[in-house]
């Protein structure tokens, strides 16, 4: 589906949250009485008004319910358990357990997020009301690079800042435009909140059981009111740093002689099994698909995450209300990559590549599959890479909530956002001389038996050279200005809702290159740094010498400072202005009660790209209007019984990258050009539907089905042609760094793969279903009253597309008492799509859907005192991107892990 190649009814997300963090007292919440801990101290107390007050999970759980039934759209929440407290690495993987979300994982944490099936440029993402841009590097073996897109990167921010998360899956005309798949709002806790003085703190160890490293995680939250509640301030902090390695071994994507152009050396190998030769090849051993790099893979970072918080409230007078919000969030990541590489798919010239020399193959059982080979005359490049990148994100708000009247109410802010992420990166290919090789792919597929012939990898001695094959610099600039004002006039069983919302987007892009390096590092190459390479992997990896970059630091061998590059770089604005319409009001019907939402949202968006091309300041803009109507029904046919349904046009901008009119990138080793932008690109447009059943259980509980379609009648497209470069790019070509001869992809003689994203009216649908159960067991007798289950499971059918895994299942068990308890959660997603076509001649290129375990446990020693144990996917789950060569291929890319992450804990509430 070329759209993904690339609300208020809650779906009782929350019913899958690991843990979460209950902030009392905002206005859509139950009271849970942080200010009586006798309250607290038990699971069910009656109060004052003969209310239930739940406290703990099992609350959370009931508040997220609250919010689903109370509401008219499709919506799931996630609410915190205790204040500032929720044991995922970062807010991606709390969301992660809404049913209809998937999660993308870099270096052992979440990243981005998959709603229903569609990328993660399909879903808008909002902070305390104002859509928000979040971008950083790339944390992993994956090749994935610093994000220019709409993709929201969640890892940047800290769980602990959130007390609510709200997963908008159908429109409403006072929700804005951009998120087909829907809107994940985040709020942050303010003041009023919590009458008076709050004061939480928390202190955790965390441990990996692959870096074997401990490191700390911090946060606190202070909060008062003051003047009899006129006025209230609150300040929260969340430090963290973590040591994580990734180890592995890669292939960097299987490929054959034949899909390269090449030819393996006529040399007469040794065959043992049947060779497939239909691909057409003159030898049909130039059929065979082998590793293109075999090679084993080290990846270390040394991360620092802080999130800050600050927010101030105003009740002047009766009515009135105002506040201000501040955010500042910062993900820093120093980071060492280490690679051996064994060119066996690449000849050359004698002083460069030698021509490896087949000595035996062994053919797998499907006759084209290179699964054991040995070889003489193989010259390695081992990878050493030094990169540091850090993404800053800073939000600034003011809100403004007036009565007018008794029957009129104004509501509006003015936001600031703005998120910088930069990289910079020195990367070295240190050379050996020619010496045999072999691998052994027999008894496991993704971690090869290698042995060099009695050559030693690991001694500095035998490297004969060194180059810089990379020194550069990648920055990404976003900002968001939003100001947006409704009133609201609420009548006996109805309200009428008018608004206007203003919005300006911008992306800034620029890549530039480092100073020369003068100093050789043949001086400082030393034996592999790191013990026990490849613990816990099932297989083995061999040490291989690597650069020792303190030392060259040192020594003055890095760069003085970086040149930006003025034709790399690009800019696109995005303003948009926009009026909406929306009515309220509920009816009887017979004995039941039919709540509804109708409205129009009326966008027109103004794009403006600009660039520099070959010295000339470049500007290309477009426009379009787009009309969005939306109806959202809930029929409360008993108290326990709602169904419900939706329908809403909505819509998705193209990726920002995708308008950019600046020079294309090109991949040498790849022969592609990407990155080609076209700015008169128009919107994905779709028309959706929802239906859902849901039962509220007398004990608490919600049995819920859900169905969705989605129904594109717009979307885009990429053209995929294979043809010659214009001569106009081969001078930038040959005078750039990061090419080489040896990579047999002069432009001049070979044809590259062009990818130009286009328009398309095709259309294409995306059906699915979410089933919910949420159940306490209190009518269960003694300790097991104490017991529950929450679980979910999303099904999509669509054509096959970037992210989309058509199954994912979250489920939860948890013990809930009032002073100790533990939970243990179980996330699973099925394999999904990297992209279409895959490199190096595969159809296709995947990723494995892991099965994620985690586990969480609290004692309360008082009231006010907690010890935790916490653990992040504690069964070490194992990560693979492999290829489907011509479709129907399993062959490896990249396998790898990054061990269990463990914490244990104090927490302290005053």
């Amino acid at each position: 589906m070329s759209l993904v190649s690339r609300t208020l009814s809650s779906s009782a997300m929350g019913v899958v949250m690991l843990a979460g963090f209950a902030l009392p007292g905002t206005a859509a919440h139950a009271q849970t009485s942080q200010d009586d801990p006798a309250a607290q101290a038990e699971p069910e107390s009656a109060q004052e008004d003969n209310v239930i007050v739940v406290s703990g999970f099992r609350g959370s759980l009931k508040e997220a319910q609250d919010i689903k039934r109370d509401a008219v759209n499709v919506v799931d929440s996630i609410v915190a358990e205790d204040i500032a407290k929720m044991p995922d690495l970062n807010i991606a993987e709390s969301i992660q357990r809404i049913p209809g979300v998937a999660v993308s994982r870099e270096g052992g944490e979440g990243r981005n997020i998959t709603l229903r099936g569609f990328a993660p440029d399909f879903t808008r993402t909002t902070l305390n009301g104002m859509e928000v841009p979040a971008s950083s590097d790339g944390l992993d073996s994956g090749g994935f690079t610093i994000n220019s897109g709409r993709s929201f990167d969640f890892h940047i921010f800290a769980s602990e800042l959130f007390n609510r998360i709200d997963v908008q899956k159908s429109q409403r005309a006072s929700i804005e435009e951009g998120g087909i798949a829907g809107t994940v709002d985040l709020y942050t806790a303010h003041p009023f909140d919590y009458p008076g003085l709050t004061v939480v703190g928390s202190a955790q160890a965390g441990y990996n059981s692959l870096s074997q490293k401990v490191d700390p995680r911090l946060t606190a939250l202070v909060s008062d009111t003051f003047a009899d509640g006129m006025i209230g301030v609150l300040f929260s902090a969340a430090y963290s740093e973590r040591t994580v390695q990734q180890e592995g071994f890669g292939t960097v994507r299987y490929t054959s002689p034949y899909e390269t152009g090449d030819s393996w050396a006529d040399t007469n190998p040794t065959v043992i099994g049947t060779v497939d030769g239909s691909c057409g090849a003159a030898d049909p051993l130039d059929c065979l698909w082998a590793p293109r790099l075999p090679r084993a893979d080290y990846f270390g970072n040394d991360q620092k995450r802080l999130g800050l918080t600050g927010s101030i409230q105003l009740a002047p007078t009766d009515g009135l209300e105002l506040s201000f919000d501040w955010l500042h969030s910062e993900l820093e990541n120093d980071r060492r990559n280490y690679n051996s590489m064994e060119w066996i798919l690449t000849h050359g010239q004698p002083g460069n590549f030698t021509g490896q020399t087949p000595l035996e193959f062994v053919v797998g059982p499907d006759g084209r599959q290179l699964i054991a080979a040995s070889f003489d005359d193989v010259t390695s490049w081992f990878e050493s890479r030094y990169q540091y990148s850090k993404s800053t994100f800073n939000q600034y708000m003011f809100n403004a909530d007036y009565d007018v009247s008794d029957n009129i109410k104004f509501s509006g802010l003015v936001g600031y956002a703005e998120d910088k992420a930069d990289r910079t990166e020195l990367r070295f290919y240190t050379r050996s001389d020619p010496h045999p090789y072999s691998y052994d792919l027999r008894d496991n597929p993704f971690v090869a038996e290698v042995d060099y012939g009695g050559w030693n990898p690991n001694d500095p001695n035998n490297f004969v050279d060194a180059q810089t094959s990379g020194n550069r610099i990648n920055n990404v600039d976003k900002e968001n200005f939003t100001t947006k004002g409704d009133f609201v006039y609420e009548g006996d069983r109805f309200s009428v809702l008018l608004g206007a919302a203003y919005n300006d987007r911008s992306v800034r892009y620029e890549e530039g290159y480092g100073d020369a390096v003068t100093k050789s590092v043949l001086d400082y190459i030393v034996p592999f740094p790191i013990d026990n390479f490849g613990r816990g992997l099932d297989g083995t990896l061999v040490p291989f010498a690597v650069v020792d970059f303190e030392g060259f630091r040192s020594a003055g061998g890095f760069p003085a400072g970086y040149t930006i590059d003025e034709g790399k770089g690009w800019k696109v604005s995005e303003e948009t202005i926009g009026g909406y319409v929306e009515v309220n009001s509920d009816f009887d019907i017979g004995s039941m009660v039919l709540r509804t939402n109708a409205g129009l949202r009326y966008v027109k968006t103004k794009v403006t790209s600009e660039a520099v091309l070959n010295g000339t300041n470049v500007e290309q803009g477009n426009s379009y209007d787009n009309y969005l109507p939306s109806v959202n029904l809930a029929l409360e046919v008993t108290p326990e019984f709602i169904a419900r349904f939706a329908y809403g046009r909505s819509m998705t901008r193209p990726g920002l990258g995708s308008l950019n009119i600046a020079g294309p990138s090109f991949g040498y080793t790849t022969r592609t050009v990407s990155n080609l932008g076209n700015p008169s690109l128009k919107p994905y447009e779709s028309n959706d539907l929802d239906l859902s059943l849901e039962y509220y259980t007398p004990n608490g509980g919600l049995v819920a089905v859900a169905l969705f379609n989605k129904d594109i009648v717009t979307s885009l497209k990429t053209d995929v042609v294979e043809q010659m470069i214009d001569p106009v790019f081969w001078p930038g070509i040959y005078a750039d760094p990061i090419y080489d001869p040896s990579y047999n992809a002069d432009p001049a003689q070979v044809p590259y793969t062009f990818y130009i994203p286009v328009n398309s009216d095709d259309g294409n649908h995306v059906r699915g279903v979410e089933v919910t159960v949420n159940q306490p067991f209190t009518f269960l007798p003694g300790m097991l009253q104490y017991f529950g289950i929450a679980a979910n499971y999303t099904h999509v059918s669509a054509e096959d597309s970037t992210g989309l895994s058509p199954n994912s299942y979250n489920a939860t068990l948890y013990y809930d008492h009032e002073d100790y308890g533990a939970r243990l959660s179980v996330n699973k997603r099925d394999d999904y799509l990297l992209s279409e076509p895959g490199g190096n001649g595969h159809v296709q290129e995947r990723k494995f859907g892991p099965t994620h375990v985690d586990f969480s446990a609290y004692y309360n020693v008082t009231d006010k005192f907690t010890v935790t144990l916490e653990g992040i996917n504690i069964t070490d789950e194992k990560e693979l991107i492999y290829g489907t060569g011509y479709g129907d291929q399993y062959l490896p890319r990249e396998y790898s892990h990054t061990g269990a992450q463990w914490f244990l804990g104090v927490r302290y509430t005053y």
